[in-house]
């Protein structure tokens, strides 16, 4: 069995936490619960903490091999219909526990990038407005993992040391994992305010990183375990013409199970203006050709996770790495002020061990950390 019977011991802790925690489920809610079949064992323990919490827990199980078939099969009219039960998703579910838990890490490998594009266009609008809801505190919604052979795989380590990854990263390792969170969000909160939300100007100096970013007016975001779990970086959306320079990522990067490496973009007055890879450059060019939004970030971030520090090809872990950046092309989170609009949505994350960050000409970042991260109040 896998998970071991460690971490399935677990379970009762880590549903208290995302549904208590990371959601904060109140009476009379209704809330949808959906991962892969491999993660039935956490769906049954959420959803007797939503009972508990007075809700109505919807539970929805899905099946990778689905999308396949879809892909393969789809004509153009199928690609771009919304299905009325999506809508009713979208709209009518106060809040959504996704659970991560893939069979196949690259599912759609070969599939055609522009059938999948296709069909992200045509929810577009419905995200879109989903998102613009979470913004006003109307919705709410968490993703979180769930350890899968496939997973551990993918990220290069054994069954066993992934799921303990997995159980450090949600910080069930800790005594009290909702005390931990709330340390993080304390940390995180003291980075927004005492340092990013003053700033103008953010200038990235170090190896394969030269680069300025317009963030006056933006509101910086802290992700603490809520919309995401684990939690661990904070974020913004940069003026859409307030990005010049150019970066190198240092780590395999990868959107739809496709794979990247050495990625490097540069930027004049916010459009991607030079770009290229030494691995899956023709999808680069296929992804950054989709829309003009695919050409501008629409997301500046630090990951601030600590408990994460290894690479494991799943975003949701990578972009929390601690000591590290991610930047994302396309579209941008409504609640920071950006207005770049994409179907694309592709974060792309950096080592910054050996870096430097300026706002507004002060050092406020170097060697992975903050100046004031380790400052008690």
């Amino acid at each position: 069995m896998y998970p071991t019977a460690r971490f399935i011991s677990s379970l009762d802790r880590y549903a208290k936490l995302l549904v208590d925690y990371s959601i904060g489920v109140e009476k009379g809610m209704e809330v949808l619960v959906s991962s892969e079949t491999t993660a039935a064992p956490l769906v049954r323990e959420i959803y007797r903490q939503v009972l508990r919490s007075g809700a109505y827990p919807t539970p929805l199980l899905r099946d990778e091999l689905l999308s396949e078939i879809f892909y393969l099969e789809a004509n153009e009219d199928q690609l771009r219909h919304v299905t009325p039960l999506l809508r009713t998703l979208y709209e009518e579910y106060d809040a959504s526990i996704s659970i991560l838990s893939t069979i196949h890490t690259k599912p759609l490998i070969g599939i055609d990038p522009s059938k999948i594009a296709v069909a992200r266009q045509a929810i577009a609008p419905l995200f879109q407005e989903f998102l613009e809801k979470a913004a006003r505190g109307e919705k709410k919604w968490t993703i979180a993992p769930y350890p899968t052979l496939a997973m551990s795989q993918e990220a290069s380590m054994r069954p066993l040391e992934f799921e303990e990854f997995v159980y450090k990263a949600v910080k069930l390792h800790y005594e009290d994992p909702v005390a931990a969170w709330m340390d993080q969000a304390r940390r995180q909160e003291k980075v927004v305010n005492d340092i990013l939300s003053k700033a103008d100007e953010l200038r990235f100096e170090g190896p394969g990183i030269s680069l300025t970013v317009k963030v006056s007016g933006r509101k910086w975001i802290s992700d603490d375990g809520h919309e995401n779990m684990p939690g661990g970086e904070v974020f913004t959306g940069p003026h859409e013409d307030g990005v010049d320079g150019c970066v190198e990522f240092d780590m395999p990067q990868v959107y739809s199970g496709i794979e990247v490496e050495g990625v490097r973009l540069c930027f004049r007055n916010g459009v991607l203006s030079e770009y290229s890879a030494t691995k899956g450059g023709d999808f680069l060019e296929r992804m950054v050709n989709l829309d003009d939004g695919a050409k501008r970030l629409g997301e500046l971030a630090f990951g601030l996770n600590y408990d994460v520090q290894r690479q494991t090809k799943e975003i949701l872990f990578d972009e929390k790495i601690g000591g590290t950046i991610h930047m994302a092309l396309g579209n941008g989170y409504p609640e920071t002020g950006s207005t770049n609009r994409s179907a694309i949505h592709w974060d792309m994350v950096k080592s910054m061990w050996n870096a430097r960050v300026y706002a507004d000409g002060d050092l406020v970042y170097e060697n992975g950390y903050f100046i004031n991260w380790n400052k008690e109040d």
